[in-house]
């Protein structure tokens, strides 16, 4: 039997800055589904081109969750899809779906990232339905198909573009947010104070470029044993909701702290910001205190984003709270140690070691373990292409809308042993 819209109706709330859920809904009204989407500013409304179909919500927050209720009923609803599943609008709904028994799609970004989104039903991160997925069921599920490992495709990311369409978004929801005045952002700053802060990193970014390649230059030349700190933006969802700290600061004092008593008295620690790291959390300030405080002059270095293999290829371990950039790390086979829910925290590859026992000598993943877990990734929630770019939203079209009518969730259709293999498109540009 052919996959079928037919009597699914989908309520889609917020997404990715940009045009990707305009897209998808598009694809599914052509698979016979019937799409509604609810915005809660004019940023929302911007992106989306089915007036009829748009439902602004422009109640006080505090009505939300009746006002959603009485949407699902009104429009009979059967699917729920929403990018990223703790910001309290996205929370409530997942929770009062449960309560009816609708499916929820959740998006994120990629696992694997940059050359994949992720897919899920029911929440994502540390909600996923992989933090209860033991590799053996995985190896299991991937013995049933003669499946070839996929490479990543020969270029692919939309880091401009996605900084661009957070720009117009968020100038929208400053200067044409009439409609909305009850709107309140999930994030602790105003919207002025996000919008100033797209503008800044797009006027900065070729000088943040040449400082990030010296500083890259220098770690990668200067011929000492070095360790990665891979730091995630503090008002990340995954770090918030799922991290035993408060702040980066937090964070990084555990780090230095570890290091300072762990680590050989030759080695350096590196500490890379995240790629869209603007500004809002004071880590130039919190490097240099800490630095001063545990006598670590000359052996920490900062750099701000840029292209994580480069020091990869070359360091001896990396740590993170949950950053989806510790995959890479064990992609090379390095000691990695986490501090939060991460849905790649499997003891056959993460290190369980004390800190300062993990800088003095780290044990390495089980190579073999990690390319095994990859791999059921790359066959179930990780999806070729990008949702900032042109070319990436015509890759997951390609995917997205035969995996949201299907009728069990990606994992659970790989175990069961009646999934459809997807071929990982090399993708050129």
């Amino acid at each position: 039997m052919s996959i079928s819209g037919d009597d699914r109706h989908f309520l889609f709330l917020q997404g990715p800055h940009g045009w990707f859920f305009n897209r998808l809904a598009t694809m599914l009204r052509a698979s016979g589904a019937r799409v509604w989407r609810v915005g809660f500013n004019q940023g929302d409304a911007a992106f989306w081109r089915d007036k009829a179909h748009y439902i602004p919500f422009t109640r006080p927050q505090e009505d939300w969750a009746d006002f959603l209720r009485e949407t699902l009923e009104r429009h009979a609803i059967t699917d729920i899809a929403l990018y990223g599943d703790i910001r309290p609008i996205h929370a409530q709904a997942i929770a009062i779906a449960r309560e009816q028994g609708l499916t929820v799609h959740v998006f994120e970004e990629g696992y694997l990232r940059p050359y994949w989104i992720t897919y899920e039903r029911g929440g994502a991160n540390g909600n996923s339905a992989l933090m209860e997925i033991t590799l053996p069921q995985m190896r299991r599920a991937l013995k049933k198909y003669d499946l070839e490992l996929p490479d990543p495709p020969a270029h692919w990311g939309d880091m401009r573009q996605h900084i661009f369409y957070g720009a117009i978004y968020h100038f929208c929801v400053l200067a044409l947010n009439w409609r909305y005045r009850a709107f309140r952002p999930h994030r602790d700053l105003s919207v002025a104070q996000e919008f100033a802060l797209y503008l800044k990193r797009l006027w900065l970014m070729p000088l943040h470029s040449l400082k990030r390649r010296i500083a890259t230059w220098r770690v990668r030349n200067g011929g000492f044993p070095y360790h990665l700190v891979l730091l995630q933006l503090e008002h990340d969802s995954s770090f918030r909701a799922h991290s035993p700290f408060a702040s980066q600061t937090e964070f990084l004092e555990r780090v230095f702290a570890g290091f300072a008593q762990g680590a050989a008295r030759h080695h350096h620690l590196v500490i890379k910001a995240h790629p869209l790291e603007d500004g809002r959390a004071p880590l130039r300030q919190t490097i240099r205190r800490l630095t001063a405080r545990h006598g670590l002059a000359g052996r920490v270095h900062f750099l701000r984003g840029g292209k994580l293999a480069q020091l990869l290829n070359h360091a001896r371990s990396a740590v993170t709270v949950n950053s989806t950039a510790a995959q890479q790390v064990l992609w090379r086979g390095m000691p990695l140690k986490i501090f939060g829910r991460a849905v790649y925290d499997k003891p056959e590859f993460v290190s369980d070691q004390p800190l300062e026992a993990f800088f003095a000598r780290p044990d390495r993943p089980d190579a073999r373990a990690y390319r095994d877990y990859r791999h059921f990734l790359l066959e179930t929630s990780q999806v070729p292409g990008g949702y900032y770019s042109l070319g990436g939203r015509r890759q997951l079209m390609r995917h997205l809308v035969d995996m949201m009518l299907a009728p069990h969730d990606p994992y659970t259709a790989l175990m069961r042993g009646d999934a459809t293999p997807r071929q990982q498109l090399r993708m050129v540009r």
